[in-house]
């Protein structure tokens, strides 16, 4: 990325949302997902002391940096990394790794009494959102207000001094069947312009526009892969929750959910094993719950399709939540292949020394 692409990278104060500078920033790639960060990486370029005293104000763990094109803001995130090199040429760039928001969850620790008792599942979501944003001034992220289509009601404590991830905290809301998934959108304010980070809510799933976008080969799909995994998939199904052992001379065992079956597969199946742990989570009801959704997303194998796709003006993250048809006719689908996934992440390599715009859809099954 250069100074004459349609892009900007902005580069601001973490806690104040303060613009420190917009720099170049090339060999850019970035990536956004439904459910865990996204990342970014590029090279600020340093031929001069000029840009270098420019460069330095970029603080890993205290900056941000958004990507704007046409007035939108197409990704926006926290820089963790920096990296200053230099070549055997004397060339020095200085080298950008950054996170998208929700990044903040996993450096973040549950370090006061949290308890829920059946409370709908979307405000304890916000309610961690609302512990997280303690910590980041005054330039928070939006709480938002979406509604679940169904409420959903649950109890959840994590205790201080288990040290719990707030990350880890919010994967466990959404993994249960009916559970909630969540994002961090960035854009502008149409009334004046400022920068917004806005919490998105959807349950079971997110969902995004009301008509599917349809992608084909020969078209706009450039490549596409299907891997098909059964080191990721299984017939049953066994979840692990906290120790409920009082006596601390007798050996600690955890909660053990009943162990769940595959019982409509159309094929015959090897008995193949998944377990996953909640350490804490103590109800064995809640375990079993956990139990049946690990199973009813990886039952058999697990089919990961990604797409390659010329990338139009549309802004990346409005294609997240998003159902694409997918229709591919080639020498393994001489008939044709019609379906439709959503897709649940979008790795984007803006246009660069003639190369076009061009984005990565990881997809999964409707």
């Amino acid at each position: 990325m250069s100074l004459d692409t349609p892009y900007r990278a902005i580069f601001c104060d973490l806690v104040t949302d303060q613009t420190l500078d917009i720099l170049p920033l090339r060999d850019v790639s970035f990536e956004d997902y439904i459910g865990r960060a996204g990342s970014l990486s590029g090279t600020v370029p340093v031929p001069d002391r000029a840009m270098a005293d420019r460069a330095r104000q970029i603080k890993p763990g205290r900056t941000t940096v958004y990507l704007e094109r046409g007035g939108f803001l197409w990704w926006g995130g926290i820089v963790w990394t920096t990296n200053l090199q230099s070549s055997d040429r004397g060339v020095v760039t200085l080298g950008v790794q950054a996170a998208t928001f929700d990044s903040y969850a996993g450096r973040r620790r549950v370090r006061t009494e949290l308890k829920y008792t059946e409370t709908e599942q979307f405000d304890i979501v916000r309610g961690l959102w609302a512990e997280l944003n303690r910590g980041l001034g005054s330039s928070a992220v939006d709480l938002g207000d979406d509604l679940p289509s169904e409420p959903v009601f649950r109890t959840a404590s994590w205790r201080h001094g288990d040290e719990t991830v707030y990350q880890e905290a919010l994967d466990q809301l959404g993994a249960y069947a009916d559970g909630t998934e969540y994002q961090i959108l960035v854009h502008r304010d149409p009334s004046d312009g400022r920068r917004v980070r806005r919490l998105r809510l959807g349950s079971p799933r997110i969902r995004t526009g009301a008509t599917d976008v349809v992608l084909d080969r020969p078209g706009t799909i450039l490549s596409y892969s299907l891997p098909d995994d059964a080191t990721r998939g299984g017939t049953t199904s066994l979840a692990r929750g906290a120790s409920t052992n009082g006596n601390a001379a007798a050996e600690s065992r955890p909660t053990l959910s009943g162990e769940v079956k595959a019982e409509d597969l159309p094929d015959l199946w090897p008995q193949l094993d998944l377990s996953t742990d909640y350490n804490d989570i103590g109800d064995k009801a809640a375990l079993d719950a956990l139990a049946l959704a690990v199973l009813q997303e990886a039952q058999g194998s697990v089919l990961i399709p990604e797409l390659s796709i010329r990338l139009s003006d549309v802004v990346p993250s409005a294609l997240l939540g998003r159902t694409a048809r997918v229709r591919i006719t080639d020498e393994w689908h001489p008939t044709g292949l019609d379906s439709r996934f959503r897709i649940v992440g979008v790795k984007v390599r803006p246009a660069e020394r003639g190369r076009p715009d061009t984005a990565e859809l990881a997809l999964e099954e409707v």
